[in-house]
């Protein structure tokens, strides 16, 4: 079972990636509401996959993606934004993250991209 953890400072936007990932079959194993957070529950909840908001208070997700990935660099992150393709997305990806959802999140988008992300180890 894959086990998740879900950063966003919006938790209507955490409650729905979390239903979809329970309806999924795998499991939350830690929320943030900001890359702050994120960074320190990290290493413990040891998460397949990390879905990032890239804007939060106190450490934007841009910040959060780069010391998830100091702290390991097999980590797999999938960004979560409304921002589009824009500037911070693309550096977000170009750190190291694995995919993109945009928000509004599509529920059966999303879990296309997750589940390609998990299978095939992008």
């Amino acid at each position: 079972m894959a086990r998740f953890m879900i950063v966003d400072d919006s938790i209507f936007q955490r409650k729905t990636l979390e239903k979809m990932i329970v309806q999924m079959g795998w499991e939350v194993v830690a929320e943030a509401s900001n890359g702050r957070e994120a960074v320190e529950r990290y290493p413990n909840s040891k998460p397949d996959l990390v879905l990032m908001d890239l804007v939060m208070p106190e450490m934007e997700g841009i910040e959060a993606v780069e010391k998830i990935l100091e702290l390991d660099k097999s980590a797999k992150i999938v960004v979560v934004s409304s921002m589009g393709y824009d500037e911070i997305v693309n550096k977000a990806m170009s750190l190291g993250a694995k995919q993109f959802i945009s928000k509004p999140v599509n529920l059966g988008h999303a879990a296309n991209i997750i589940k390609t992300v998990l299978e095939e180890g992008i």
